[in-house]
C-alpha cells in the first residue's frame, strides 16, 4: 500500500517530464546498476527488457522474459533507488485484459510507468531484424485497457505507447506516423517510434506526431547529441543497454586475464581500481549504513559483541 503522504514515483516522472528538456533515461537491469546509474546523478532510470533477459536468462531479447520475472526485476530496482523507475512492458504479456493485470503489477510495483508495444508476440528486441506487427486494432485495445487500469489505480502511471512499423518489412514512415496517432488517441501518453535510421526520421515524428516522443539512441538509430534532442523537442531518451554493455565488456576482460594469469591478475585489478569509488565493495555497498542501524536499534551489548575483536573490514 502507497502511503497517501508520499509523492508517487509516476508524479515525480511527470513533475520531471513538465521541465521541458530532454530527460535521459539509463537502462538498469538488476538494483545495484541501477543505484550505480542513481549515484552518477540520473534523474530516473528504465528497467530493459533486453538486458533483462541477457542478465537473467543469458537469452537473447526474443520474448522469453516472463510478466513476473519483469515485475520482479522492477520492484527489486524501485526499491534500491529514490528516482522514478520506468519498465519494460513489451507486449503486454497477452491480449488487452491479459494488459489490464500487467498495468496492475507494474503499479504495485512501484513502477512510474511502462512502454508497450505493437509487435507481434514473441517479440524481439525493436533494433534486430526479423520483426512483426499486430493489426492496429489490436494494439488500441491494449493502450485502451491500459489506460484504464491505471486510471483506477494511479492516473499519473506513464503509458507509453512503442510502434514498430517502420523497422518491419515493407514498413513505411506513413504507416508509424498513421499508427501513432492513433495510439495517441487511444490514451497513450508518449510515443517510443522504434528503430527510427536516420536524423530526418526523428524529425519527422517530431513534426507529424501529435504527443512527445522517446527515442532509444542506439542499434540502428543515429546518436543525437542532448543539445540536438533538446532542440528538437524529444521528451526522453533512452540509453537502454549501456549498463548491460560495459558490465559484459569489463567482466569479459577481468575473467580472460584470471583464466591466463591466475592471481597475478587479481593483483593488477586490485591495482587499476585502487583509487576507483568502488574498489572497496563492501563500503560501496552499504555495510556501513548496516552498521548505523545497529547501532541505533540493536542493544549496545550486542552490537560490542558483533564487531569488537573480529577480522574484516570494519564499517
Amino acid at each position: 500500500m502507497i502511503s497517501a503522504a508520499r509523492v508517487r514515483p509516476s508524479t515525480r516522472l511527470r513533475e520531471l517530464l513538465k521541465e521541458g528538456k530532454t530527460l535521459v533515461k539509463p537502462g538498469a537491469f538488476n538494483a545495484l546498476s541501477a543505484k550505480i546509474i542513481e549515484q552518477a546523478g540520473f534523474p530516473c532510470c528504465g528497467v530493459t527488457g533486453y538486458s533483462v533477459s541477457a542478465a537473467l536468462l543469458g537469452k537473447p531479447d526474443v520474448g522469453l522474459i516472463t510478466l513476473n520475472e519483469i515485475v520482479m526485476m522492477t520492484r527489486y530496482v524501485a526499491r534500491a533507488v529514490s528516482i522514478p523507475v520506468l519498465a519494460d512492458a513489451d507486449t503486454g504479456f497477452g491480449n488487452a485484459i491479459n494488459v489490464m493485470r500487467t498495468v496492475e503489477d507494474f503499479i504495485a510495483a512501484d513502477c512510474a510507468g511502462i512502454h508497450i508495444e505493437d509487435q507481434v508476440a514473441p517479440k524481439r528486441c525493436g533494433h534486430v531484424a526479423g520483426k512483426q506487427i499486430v493489426a492496429m486494432d489490436e494494439m488500441v485495445g491494449k493502450i485502451r485497457a491500459a489506460d484504464r487500469a491505471r486510471r483506477d489505480l494511479d492516473p499519473d502511471f506513464l503509458l507509453i505507447a512503442r510502434c514498430d512499423a517502420r523497422g518491419v518489412a515493407g514498413g513505411t514512415m506513413d504507416e508509424l506516423i498513421r499508427r501513432c496517432n492513433t495510439y495517441i488517441d487511444a490514451g497513450a501518453d508518449m510515443i517510443f517510434p522504434a528503430a527510427l535510421t536516420t536524423e530526418a526520421e526523428i524529425e519527422r515524428c517530431v513534426r507529424d506526431i501529435r504527443g512527445p516522443l522517446t527515442y532509444n539512441r542506439t542499434g540502428v538509430s543515429p546518436r543525437l547529441s542532448l543539445k540536438q534532442l533538446n532542440e528538437l523537442g524529444i521528451a526522453m531518451v533512452a540509453n537502454a543497454t549501456g549498463a548491460l554493455r560495459s558490465s559484459t565488456v569489463a567482466m569479459v576482460d577481468y575473467f580472460g586475464e584470471f583464466a591466463k594469469d591466475d592471481v597475478e591478475a587479481i593483483k593488477r585489478f586490485e591495482a587499476r581500481s585502487e583509487d576507483h569509488p568502488a574498489s572497496n565493495m563492501h563500503a560501496y555497498i552499504g555495510f556501513s549504513a548496516i552498521r548505523k542501524l545497529e547501532e541505533e536499534f540493536l542493544p549496545d551489548a550486542d552490537v560490542m559483541a558483533k564487531y569488537a575483536g573480529t577480522v574484516g573490514f570494519q564499517p
